[in-house]
């Protein structure tokens, strides 16, 4: 899908589209008051105070024809420059302009507006010549969004629109909005009953139903069997950590905005855990370590917290609870080459087995000029940024370096997945840490009988099994492969009342060498069954009538299509065992 923000002509047609969406709005809605309206990713947006009135999608309609009605006027849009002081008279009764102009810098003497027939806004630019050529747009939802996106404003109402070039373009844009709304792993994830929000339990608080642990069952598995073949050690922490814990580790005066509000119990301040770092550290320091020791890799499934507004929670990709695949390696400096490159060697062979193919590789690094948010140590960060250049250079990885992105204490590598619905997220990452062994004074004995400092190497290779199952039901359509189906199998015997004790010895069969498996005896008819297990997506239907029953065998059909191959028993389990044991994904 096309990113209209990257490209120029769209982006100046949007943003001259959403002056347009404002006008039209103020022509219905004499006492709406105008925030700011940016052109995103999927086109635009504007922030608007409509007082006492509630906009919802049917109102969109009306809203499109006074827009077109303006445009068909053709009235010129012009630039003109006004002093803080003439902007601050013009926008004197908007409390919302008011405080867009008062942040501007003091010596900022011209302020630019822009100006279309009986409507005037404040904008950098640049616009369209007329509205006269704003013939192609579409206005899509209507969400809350809180002023300055602080939970403690009023809440505004956000129109997101788009806009383009010709109706072709506009067709194919929406035709491809509908694809991901059927992509959407909100919708399949209802639809396959993978889990479930409440507002009685809280918003961002997912609870995973029977089909979705099953599934995170199988993804943790899968992730923890590669880890012990590479040497990781698992641990098990608890969720909430002493706030001195955090202080010592520098995330309470950098991450504090991110965190639940602490609580006090018996004297002593905790807070829900954000991240697994600072237990970990402690877990190294319990023990004396020599360098034959190392690298050590304590790694764990642990569930973290972390405050998100509501207005930035998507389902299960963002969340306030969320199961982190993390790990922290301690190793020293000569090892930190190896142990970085096997984990890129990791994170690649799970691409490649999951098939994930739409990546890139960004490295994080600071902003020299950021003198609060990173951990000053000049000689630290060099040398730490530099490692991380030799490594993927080294493994002739493509990347582009992106500045003030790295945590806090130290740079990192990313890995950017572009979904099939949405703008792209980080699913993995590696962090290479000189910081935090220092702040917890942790220590090894090298050979030369002194004690040293260790490196820390952060990572995950999914970021959270939350965001992969997001991802993932979105990448596949909720078509599963066989070895994460929460359903592998379905057995539908053709006539409930001639061929179900059959049916029920091939459930049985199949239960007993450990496959997910249903039995579908329902007194309905065969289509009905038939299309309903293809709504649940199940990857394998056995269909079985006179001819099975009389042959003890089995016939089934993919999901997806229409072909049944019938083969004997021991053959159907050893095909399945054999797909479910090699995790083989099917080409999308």
């Amino acid at each position: 899908m096309i990113n209209i923000k990257e490209d120029e002509k769209l982006n100046v047609k949007n943003h001259s589209c959403a002056h347009l969406m404002a006008q039209a709005i103020k022509h219905l809605y004499k006492e709406a008051k105008f925030w700011v309206g940016p052109v995103i990713e999927e086109g635009f947006y504007y922030d608007i105070d409509l007082g006492d009135n509630t906009l919802t999608e049917e109102d969109l309609p009306k809203i499109e024809k006074e827009m077109k009605k303006i445009a068909k006027d053709g009235k010129k849009i012009i630039r003109h420059e006004i002093s803080k002081v003439e902007a601050l008279k013009q926008f004197k009764d908007d409390p919302y302009k008011i405080d867009l102009i008062n942040r501007m810098n003091e010596d900022e003497t011209v302020i630019s507006c822009y100006t279309q027939g009986d409507f005037t806004d404040l904008c950098r630019g640049p616009h369209v010549d007329s509205v006269k050529e704003l013939k192609y747009f579409k206005l899509l939802k209507v969400s809350g969004a809180y002023w300055k996106g602080d939970s403690k404003n009023k809440m505004l109402q956000r129109i997101y629109g788009v806009c383009f070039e010709n109706e072709e373009d506009l067709n194919v844009y929406l035709k491809e909005l509908e694809e991901a709304k059927m992509r959407d792993h909100r919708k399949i994830g209802k639809d396959l009953g993978i889990y479930m929000m409440s507002d009685l339990v809280g918003r961002g608080l997912p609870m995973y139903l029977p089909n979705g642990f099953t599934l995170w069952n199988e993804l943790e598995n899968y992730i923890r069997d590669k880890e012990l073949k590479r040497g990781y050690l698992h641990v098990q922490t608890p969720p909430l950590g002493n706030v001195e814990l955090y202080k010592t580790s520098g995330h309470w005066d950098h991450y504090q905005d991110a965190m639940f509000p602490k609580m006090e119990v018996e004297g002593e301040e905790f807070v829900l855990r954000p991240m697994n770092c600072p237990h970990h550290m402690v877990i190294y320091g319990n023990e004396i370590h020599s360098y034959r020791d190392l690298p050590i890799r304590i790694a764990e499934i642990a569930r973290d917290c972390r405050y998100e507004t509501s207005g930035s929670l998507k389902g299960i990709e963002r969340v306030r609870t969320f199961c982190q695949n993390d790990s922290h390696i301690f190793c020293t400096k000569e090892q930190i080459e190896a142990e970085f490159k096997g984990v890129v060697d990791l994170i690649l062979e799970v691409y490649k087995e999951m098939k994930i193919t739409n990546y890139k590789f960004e490295l994080s690094l600071r902003d020299p000029e950021d003198k609060v948010k990173y951990h000053q140590d000049d000689e630290m960060w060099n040398l730490a940024e530099n490692k991380l250049r030799e490594v993927l250079d080294d493994l002739k990885i493509d990347y582009v370096e992106k500045i003030g992105e790295a945590a806090f204490y130290g740079p990192k590598l990313d890995v950017q997945v572009r979904p099939a619905v949405g703008n792209e997220f980080t699913l993995s990452t590696c962090q290479l840490d000189f910081c935090l062994p220092t702040k917890f004074d942790l220590t090894y004995v090298d050979k030369d009988g002194e004690r040293k400092t260790p490196v820390v190497i952060h990572r995950a290779v999914f970021g959270s099994l939350d965001r992969t199952i997001a991802y993932y039901l979105e990448e596949t359509k909720g078509i599963l492969p066989t070895w994460l189906s929460p359903l592998q199998a379905i057995v539908i015997p053709v006539n409930t009342e001639f061929q179900t004790d059959y049916g029920r010895e091939i459930y049985e069969l199949l239960k007993e060498n450990n496959i997910r498996v249903e039995l579908d005896d329902r007194n309905e008819k065969l289509g009905f069954r038939l299309r309903e297990a293809q709504t649940k997506k199940i990857p394998y239907t056995i269909i079985l009538g006179d001819q099975e029953k009389e042959a003890k065998t089995i016939s089934y059909r993919l999901f997806g299509q229409k072909d049944t191959v019938t083969v004997s028993q021991s053959e159907f389990i050893k095909l399945i065992k054999d797909e479910i044991k090699t995790r083989k994904v099917r080409d999308k």
